[in-house]
């Protein structure tokens, strides 16, 4: 009844049309689902396989990715950066002090978003990060300045996340997409998150804008790393059951590396690799949230409980 009476809520926003909760407690799963996948068709009520955009719940992903560098002893957290950058970047004194980790923590430097976003060629601000290249990202870093050191401050980055996920596609040789099905997807069984879908066998739900009018769903190119992924309640749910688990392989220690602390952000947030971390009733919960033109997502776990949303 707790739940229904927040979804009811959340769904007589006119702009909403479905909504898919899932909590595991006392390691005991339950899912709700409410609403249309697709506006209007009454008969699509969504379900746990439902492919809904995450937005920055990837920056976990991203996250994920460079611990399992960080577990092979191909990279360290507090290695710089630069030596995986072109010439023309790795000049910059200012992006020779960045390291990994800043990148991972929001401590880097980096704007927000890179002030030539809506430069690049065909910019559509419904689909924002579509055709921003890789070229045209390191042509923003060449030369970009900062007035505070990395690791001084928090400043929330999608630039810093998309860089760090480009990054890793230059040391792995392989795209964002084959990197998370590859490292995490794959391994994890959770086949429906992937940055591209497959058009013979997933579909995404529709997503609407805040007027409740249908919109695009995001595309990435060299920002991928930020809030490319699209998954499914029942794929998250699998995620969050693996933080459960004592680490055992090479993925789960890493999964527990994106949880250790790296950053304190007063009045009361622990900042680990992506992971939000407030203490509440004396135990830890983690969690990250995401907003795409059309979607919205969360994710919080509480390992020492085996409880989530």
């Amino acid at each position: 009844f707790f739940v229904d009476s927040i979804a009811k809520t959340y769904l007589s926003n006119p702009n909403t049309a479905s909504l898919s909760i899932g909590i595991i407690h006392n390691n005991k799963i339950n899912t709700f689902f409410y609403g249309e996948s697709i506006k209007g068709d009454k008969a699509s009520l969504p379900t746990g396989s439902s492919i809904y955009e995450v937005g920055s719940i990837s920056k976990l992903f991203t996250s994920i990715l460079l611990a399992d560098l960080v577990e092979k002893n191909i990279i360290s957290l507090d290695d710089s950066i630069a030596k995986y950058l072109p010439d023309s970047v790795k000049t910059n004194p200012y992006i020779q002090k960045i390291t990994f980790k800043q990148l991972a923590n929001h401590t880097s430097g980096l704007a927000r978003i890179p002030s030539n976003l809506d430069k690049a060629l065909k910019y559509d601000a419904k689909n924002p990060y579509a055709n921003y290249t890789r070229e045209e990202l390191y042509h923003y870093l060449k030369s970009v300045e900062q007035t505070t050191e990395p690791g001084e401050m928090y400043e929330y980055s999608n630039l810093g996340f998309g860089l760090l996920g480009d990054i890793i596609s230059t040391i792995t040789r392989k795209s964002f997409d084959q990197n998370i099905k590859e490292t995490i997807s794959m391994p994890l069984g959770m086949t429906n998150t992937v940055e591209k879908l497959d058009p013979k066998t997933q579909k995404m739900v529709g997503v609407y804008n805040t007027d409740g009018t249908a919109t695009l769903a995001w595309d990435f190119q060299a920002l991928a790393g930020a809030g490319a992924l699209k998954s499914t309640t029942n794929d998250l749910l699998r995620f969050a059951q693996y933080q459960f688990k004592m680490p055992e392989s090479n993925l789960e220690n890493a999964l527990a590396l994106t949880r250790q602390f790296t950053y304190y952000l007063p009045p009361n947030t622990d900042i680990g690799l992506a992971w939000n971390m407030n203490m509440s009733n004396d135990v830890i919960t983690y969690w990250h949230n995401g907003g795409t033109g059309g979607s919205s997502s969360f994710i919080a776990i509480v390992p020492d409980l085996k409880s989530a949303i």
